[in-house]
């Protein structure tokens, strides 16, 4: 398999610029997924290294090729890059059978009929589909749309396979089947992989590496968890979720393990522990970042480094956990706890965020 590269890509449209200078690797067999709200760049991003649309700027490398470079006026179409490709719409052809459908990218490089349905009975089996072969596409769910569209896309076993949105079709428990088997086989058959969605969750769940855009560039690269634990400021850590921002004043600074610094913290009638990759000094403001399902619900809890005491002004039920607001001196908190626990409205508590939950950034 082979490794994409990106260097300081661009894309202009007359005055507006929807990618600007993406620098980004993705390593042979690496999973990684461009995340970030509709308009940020993430799908230009993507159709640029499928050669669907051209670059402005920068280069784009695939393997050892360089597939494009717009000040050399190099720019290879779709077909000579060796991608495949999934659409959100799947573009499954109706008028089709499943093996049809999947043999089409071997018919159109005039492959000989004895090759195509060996790989095509293979790419079936890879995604469990081979019983399906006669079937009409009008026929499949929208689960087997998307098997067929995957195994359609690597058939001609391409270096880089891309998807856009590929799952957003799906309901919610369809969704996270379907993600969790794409990557069950990805990982089985470590193809590279580019991948744009707008679900955090899924995000989360499938990949090796995150890259979250806005405007067209990109804020922050990272595992899935240094990501959500340690964003690289308050953008970023304001894309997952409902995070509490807090302001504090750090009062004290301690190297920590990995390059971070572990400070105490001040803030309007609580104080505790945050770790921050910044070089805070004593008597600088922050944000601290904590998030809503950190927090433990009593008093006297040791393994807590800072806690808060407010009112419950909100409660809902969500199955497996309850959301609570909480009216606190230091604002209004968000906090996820166990569904079993109903403080009542209006009852005072105290809850502590859980040791090394705390997350801070410069104030700006």
């Amino acid at each position: 398999m082979a490794e994409v590269l990106l260097e300081n890509v661009s894309r202009v449209f007359g005055g507006f610029t929807a990618v600007d200078g993406v620098d980004l690797r993705v390593a042979a067999g690496e999973f990684v997924t461009l995340l970030g709200p509709s308009g940020c760049g993430k799908t230009t991003t993507l159709r640029m290294v499928a050669g669907l649309e051209e670059a402005t700027g920068g280069r784009i490398s695939i393997g050892r090729r360089v597939v494009s470079e717009p000040d050399k006026h190099i720019h290879l179409a779709p077909d000579r890059r060796q991608l495949g490709m999934v659409f959100q719409s799947y573009a499954i052809w109706p008028h089709m059978r499943v093996f049809d459908n999947v043999a089409y990218p071997l018919q159109v490089r005039r492959r000989p009929a004895a090759e195509i349905r060996e790989r095509v009975e293979r790419a079936l089996r890879l995604v469990e589909m081979e019983h399906f072969a006669d079937r009409p596409a009008p026929a499949l769910s929208g689960g087997q749309q998307q098997r067929v569209a995957i195994a359609r896309a690597m058939v001609f076993e391409p270096e880089v396979l891309l998807l856009d949105e590929p799952l957003s079709n799906l309901d919610a428990r369809l969704r996270t089947q379907m993600g969790d088997e794409f990557r069950s086989l990805q990982k089985r058959l470590g193809i590279t992989t580019l991948y744009v969605t707008h679900d955090q969750d899924e995000a989360m769940a499938l990949s090796d590496r995150i890259v979250v855009m806005r405007g067209g560039r990109m804020l922050q690269a990272g595992s899935p968890q240094d990501i959500y634990r340690r964003p690289s400021s308050e953008i970023v850590a304001s894309f997952f979720g409902a995070p509490n921002l807090l302001d504090a004043t750090v009062t004290t600074v301690e190297q920590a393990p990995s390059n971070l610094s572990r400070l105490a913290v001040r803030g309007a009638d609580w104080q505790g522990v945050a770790y921050g990759n910044h070089m805070f000094t004593p008597g600088s403001r922050v944000r601290v970042l904590v998030r809503p399902e950190d927090f433990r619900m009593g008093t006297g809890n040791d393994e807590s480094d800072a806690t808060w005491r407010g009112e419950v002004v909100a409660s809902v039920f969500r199955g497996a956990r309850r959301s609570l607001r909480l009216r606190t001196a230091a604002g209004e908190l968000n906090v996820e706890v166990p569904a079993l626990t109903q403080p009542a409205m209006g009852e005072a508590v105290e809850v502590g965020a859980a040791r090394s939950a705390l997350w801070a950034f410069a104030n700006t």
